[in-house]
């Protein structure tokens, strides 16, 4: 199977996941994770924040420049996110941010033009707030925490491979993701 082929096939197979959430929002029904291993796995328990996390780092790829800066920004907001959450702070509108999250970074790939880096990674590192309140929300304890961070370098870095590998494979492909990422986005928030 050729990479074009091969990169359609695992976009398809991402999607098939339907519109699962790693969270159950801001009612407090969710149990709360502890753990190192919990907090790891967390990031890739919703298509959500799967794809979030993923696509900024398919998004960083576009330029060396910033390969790493928004993926960073990305990492530490959400870990601030977190801490407001666990802290009992309660930011509003999490799910619908989360979905928009998905839209804007889909819209960034779809985009025939290159938004500038600073503008961006600001706009990504406002969306990670959310996804961090969510995952704060059901995670409690450093450890946990702390796991859920690296959970999120590897899913950036991982966009950043998937990325480089769309853009390899055809100038049209991580316009496709971006598409789909931005309708995914949609149907959660009309969901």
């Amino acid at each position: 199977m050729n990479k074009p082929k091969q990169t359609l096939a695992l976009l398809a197979l991402i999607s098939l996941s339907g519109f699962a959430a790693a969270h159950t929002g801001s009612d407090g029904s969710a149990a709360h994770a502890h753990g190192f291993s919990s907090g790891l796995m967390h990031p890739f328990t919703g298509l959500d924040h799967l794809l979030a996390m993923l696509m900024v780092g398919v998004w960083s790829s576009s330029s060396a420049r910033r390969l790493w800066i928004a993926p960073a920004l990305f990492a530490l907001m959400l870990l601030a996110g977190a801490l407001f959450s666990a802290s009992g702070l309660a930011l509003p509108g999490v799910e619908p941010m989360i979905a928009g999250s998905l839209i804007v970074v889909g819209a960034l790939l779809l985009s025939p033009r290159q938004l500038p880096l600073a503008a961006g990674a600001l706009a990504m590192g406002g969306f990670a707030l959310f996804h961090g309140a969510a995952h704060g929300q059901e995670l409690s304890g450093s450890a946990a925490l702390a796991g859920m961070l690296l959970g999120t370098v590897i899913l950036h870095a991982m966009g950043i491979a998937l990325g480089l590998a769309l853009r390899r494979g055809a100038h049209w492909l991580p316009r496709l993701a971006g598409a789909g990422v931005a309708l995914t986005g949609l149907g959660l928030l009309l969901s």
